[in-house]
């Protein structure tokens, strides 16, 4: 049993606690990861405000992590200690019908454990104060060590630098994808992004390396208008500055409309506006943001009869042992940004300043 720093959620909307925790051995199938570096995302945000329906509690937080393996259970054979990592939040076991079909990522193998906070033998790898902690989206990066299933591990470039590399784990890889995957966006087209996030900037990359040749980019918040046109959106604008909805704005600008668009937020309102700022006959909206628990999306039907195609989209549809190496490998080649995407590098003690930042859209 290792003895460690992590940062856990004991309950619902509060910040979270340092304190040390045990973290037992990884059992057959299984491996023990020192975790070198993670970031914060909306979805532990999510997690934490208590609006998530699989919510656990306490838990310890995390998913976009990267690390070096510790040990290994019995049976592990695709890593050893020493490797260098990064922990999936989708597994690929290669074996589900999920993973055997080339149309979907969406390893299906651990799933019911994971949603439920436990390994996939249905037990925890941690405590704190004799108490049972719960694991998150089968990877708890808040932790200085951590116990994943030997199917949500990749093994990566080991001079890949793990401050950078981590933010593969979920936000780039998750737009990336999204644009290249899931829309398959084509050289030439027009593309809108609503949401100029961490995610929505890895849209906007995607999209650009797409060769899309024109890409709007839409946010509330005007400061992160450069960001957005560093990572090749070609104009952004406000909903604020006009009267009309954004998607008649869009319709507009765009004689007709956008061949793409992404809703990169979770707000259902804005997948509507994504969905109708598209092209009749071929125009594809891809919702990548995350609602909350109960929340419905409408339009009306004869926005789709008239050929307009609504897609969702996981991890980008990245197939997630195969492909994460290889977005590391291209981001080592400069084919893709990363280092683009960190805001601010502090240490593990100041986490809830790392919530209150992304809080603040900096």
């Amino acid at each position: 049993v290792i003895k460690c720093k992590a940062a856990i959620a004991w309950e619902a909307g509060k910040p979270l606690s340092l304190e040390e925790v045990e973290v037992a051995p990884p059992k057959a199938h299984e491996v023990r990861i020192k975790i070198v570096a993670t970031a914060v995302c909306h979805t532990d945000a999510y997690t934490l405000s208590g609006a998530d329906p699989e919510g656990c509690f306490p838990v310890i937080l995390g998913h976009e992590g990267a690390g070096i393996v510790e040990s290994v259970g019995e049976g592990v054979t695709k890593v050893k200690p020493g490797d260098t990592v990064i922990p999936l939040y989708i597994p690929q076991c290669g074996e589900c019908k999920f993973c055997k079909n080339p149309k979907t990522n969406l390893c299906q193998k651990i799933r019911i454990t994971q949603g439920k906070g436990l390994m996939p033998d249905g037990t925890s790898r941690f405590t704190c104060k004799g108490k049972q902690i719960f694991h998150f989206m089968g990877t708890s990066t808040f932790s200085e060590y951590t116990v994943v299933a030997d199917i949500s591990v990749a093994k990566i470039d080991a001079a890949a630098p793990l401050d950078k590399v981590c933010l593969l784990g979920c936000g780039i890889s998750t737009g990336y994808g999204a644009a290249v995957n899931t829309a398959k966006v084509e050289s030439g087209s027009t593309c809108a992004v609503f949401g100029l996030g961490g995610v929505g900037l890895a849209v906007i990359m995607g999209c650009k390396i797409a060769g899309a040749s024109r890409i709007i980019g839409i946010d509330l918040n005007k400061e992160k208008y450069a960001k957005a046109k560093e990572f090749g959106a070609t104009e952004c604008i406000s909903p604020n500055d006009f009267k009309k909805p954004i998607q008649e704005v869009l319709v507009e600008m765009t004689d007709g409309g956008v061949d793409y668009s992404f809703e990169c937020i979770g707000n259902v309102g804005v997948m509507r506006a994504a969905l109708e700022a598209c092209h009749k006959g071929w125009g594809v909206s891809v919702i990548v943001g995350v609602a909350a628990a109960g929340q419905e999306i409408a339009t009306r039907p004869f926005q789709l009869v008239t050929g307009r195609t609504w897609k969702g989209t996981a991890f980008g549809g990245w197939k997630s042992v195969d492909n994460v190496p290889k977005l590391v490998t291209d981001y080592m080649s400069k084919k893709i940004k990363v280092d683009e995407f960190v805001t601010h590098t502090l240490p593990f003690n100041k986490i809830n300043e790392a919530f209150d930042l992304m809080h603040e859209g900096k």
